[in-house]
């Protein structure tokens, strides 16, 4: 009887103990709708202001990833890589012509929104660049087309040719040698093939100061002189020439 009691009362105790159910701790309302209305992933075009369009990957409530923007008042489109909401990685830039037709004015890498590392610029269907840029500018070893058929290669600093270079002449006459500030300054050799002559020496802001002009190959020339350059009679020409090249590079 004892031991029937015994369980009688435990059983009683069993079923009628009151259970505590633990409460989850929940967000307020709204962090989970702000949470919800952040654009994460893909998404169909988006309105951006100002009549701009979007579409692509987003993250955290920024372009993130691929993506085609649509400039409106600049009537240009972007198709690339994004990183928080600025143009980074590998991207195109074209321009929308009247008729709906785009031209494609570069393509090549970005860097926090400006063009950066290596890619082509069009600026018209006659010239275009090839090369390294920085921040926005030509900047390192690049190759420019112009539209007259002239063609540069070589080095530039902060969009203007600055360092060593070739430029080649439409009609195939070359300069070869130092550049700063966009123009021709410091030791460098003009092939004038056209007539057969070849200038050696320095330059200051594009003109020639002191150097030496003599004759090659005027036979095969297609304009050669009338007459060939005479002889040197300085007691030392090389001397003189190297002693002026000597003091217009020392004001350089």
């Amino acid at each position: 009887n004892e031991y029937k009691s015994y369980l009688s009362y435990n059983v009683h105790s069993v079923n009628t103990m009151p259970i505590t159910k633990i409460q989850k701790e929940r967000e307020p309302l709204w962090k989970e709708w702000d949470e919800k209305a952040k654009k994460k992933g893909l998404r169909h075009t988006v309105f951006c202001g100002g009549g701009d369009t979007y579409a692509g990957h987003w993250d955290n409530n920024l372009k993130n990833g691929r993506g085609t923007y649509l400039y409106s008042k600049k009537q240009a489109v972007y198709d690339g890589e994004w990183k928080d909401d600025m143009r980074h990685g590998y991207g195109t830039y074209s321009l929308i012509r009247e008729d709906g037709s785009q031209f494609k004015q570069y393509g090549g890498g970005w860097k926090h929104d400006k063009r950066h590392g290596y890619g082509t610029f069009y600026y018209n269907d006659n010239s275009h660049y090839e090369g390294e840029w920085y921040k926005g500018k030509r900047n390192g070893w690049g190759r420019m087309h112009y539209s007259d058929g002239s063609i540069y290669e070589g080095r530039w600093d902060n969009d203007m040719r600055d360092g060593e270079g070739l430029l080649r002449y439409p009609n195939h006459n070359r300069f070869e040698g130092s550049w700063q500030r966009d123009m021709k300054n410091g030791p460098g050799i003009h092939l004038y093939l056209d007539r057969g002559q070849c200038y050696e020496g320095v330059w200051v802001d594009n003109i020639p100061k002191c150097g030496e002009m003599k004759d090659i190959s005027r036979d095969t020339a297609p304009r050669p002189t009338e007459y060939p350059i005479p002889d040197l009679t300085l007691v030392d020409p090389d001397g003189v020439l190297a002693e002026a090249r000597i003091s217009y590079l020392e004001e350089e």
